[in-house]
């Protein structure tokens, strides 16, 4: 099942300044081929169901391996069946292009 998905994740007990650990994520989504769009408050993917939710966990455990004791993560997730949709179709969408 295709899904789009948005992810943020929050390092605790790791400091002020994140980024490091955040930046470590883009690597790990990259690679899983999600083609990841960091924002500022978080990062769209899209691929596969259990790709997503494995590269996410990916995140997680690298986040963890870095040295944060705790990590708290919001997700938001879309699936449809009646047709495919691409985050830079609903984006273009958005912007007055003509959706897929």
């Amino acid at each position: 099942m295709k899904v789009t998905a948005e992810i943020c994740v929050i390092p605790m007990g790791a400091g002020v300044s994140v980024a490091e650990y955040v930046a470590a994520c883009g690597p790990i989504l990259e690679a899983a081929g999600l083609n990841p769009e960091l924002h500022a408050y978080g990062t769209n993917v899209e691929g596969e169901w259990d790709d997503v939710f494995a590269a996410f966990k990916e995140c997680h455990q690298t986040i963890h391996d870095l040295g944060a004791p705790r990590v708290f993560t919001t997700i938001k997730v879309g699936t449809r069946t009646d047709r495919e949709q691409t985050n830079a179709d609903k984006i273009a969408a958005v912007r007055g292009g003509s959706p897929k």
